[in-house]
């Protein structure tokens, strides 16, 4: 397993996110990319598809694939990456959440919004954090992600955006939620404090729910973005369902209590633990 340095370990501590070159070996972005063209030919029950089937101009998100999916559940138990969020965190155990694929294919005019990502999920707590992992060679022009630093830290529960919108959504469940309006960053880009990251395949960034972050459409005329991005859930993590949360794991679907530790070990399993 891939160990982070101690300045990755302070980046993502004080920042808020860190860039990890090579985060994991590359066998698993050939397989994960054979994943990618197999899901957008035939995608699954929890596809967010804003222009199915187009080669251009289409935004392409699926999640929740791990529980049947070979190539995702070897991943997430055999990449290193659990440990890499146990490390950054600062947490003794690691469980999974789940799993979620990005694509982005060439000329695609939709950005990923501004956006917090814990707002959307059942869980309150600081250690829980997300890895972006690169499977294109990407620049933030072709939609590699941006982040404001420091913003994990600045106290604010940011309202959740919409991704792709249009009628009939898929995730319209997230218009329900309350929270801080998400301010109008890119009207003022100089105003905050943005880091972006020129990835290759294999490189990652690990950064905190809390975090405020998105990308830009994709502006290469012939090179698809792709990434698959973990979910990750730490010591202080505690079960909150409430509305405008992510229905696909709610309270029917776990043998917990809101204010429990989510040791549902069927629905979040450990996956990693700092003395093993």
């Amino acid at each position: 397993m891939r160990q982070l340095t101690e300045q990755e370990i302070s980046d993502f501590q004080t920042d808020g996110v860190a860039f990890l070159p090579a985060a994991v070996e590359s066998h698993w972005v050939e397989r994960l990319l054979h994943l990618v063209d197999e899901t957008l030919t035939a995608p699954g029950e929890w596809a967010n598809d804003g222009n199915p089937g187009a080669e251009r101009n289409r935004m392409f998100t699926q999640r929740y694939m791990w529980q049947h999916n070979a190539t995702i559940r070897d991943y997430i138990f055999q990449s290193g990456c659990a440990g890499l969020a146990g490390q950054a965190m600062g947490s003794e155990t690691v469980r999974f959440y789940f799993d979620h694929l990005l694509v982005k294919e060439p000329e695609t005019t939709a950005a990923t919004p501004w956006h917090q990502d814990i707002p959307y999920w059942p869980f309150k707590g600081y250690q829980v954090c997300s890895i972006w992992l690169a499977l294109t060679e990407t620049t933030v022009a072709e939609s590699a992600m941006e982040f404001i630093r420091g913003s994990h830290l600045d106290g604010n529960y940011y309202r959740p955006e919409v991704f792709n919108a249009r009628e009939d959504h898929p995730n319209a469940w997230a218009e329900e939620a309350q929270g801080t309006p998400v301010p109008d960053i890119e009207a003022n880009r100089d105003a905050f404090d943005i880091l972006g990251y020129d990835v290759q395949p294999g490189d990652a960034v690990i950064f905190s729910a809390w975090t405020l972050h998105g990308a830009p459409g994709n502006g290469s005329s012939s090179r698809r973005r792709a990434a698959l991005s973990t979910r990750w859930l730490g010591d202080d993590a505690v079960w909150w369902p409430h509305a405008g949360t992510d229905p696909i794991v709610s309270e029917e679907h776990v043998s917990l209590k809101p204010g429990d530790y989510p040791g549902d070990d069927t629905v979040f399993p450990v996956i990693w633990r700092q003395d093993l």
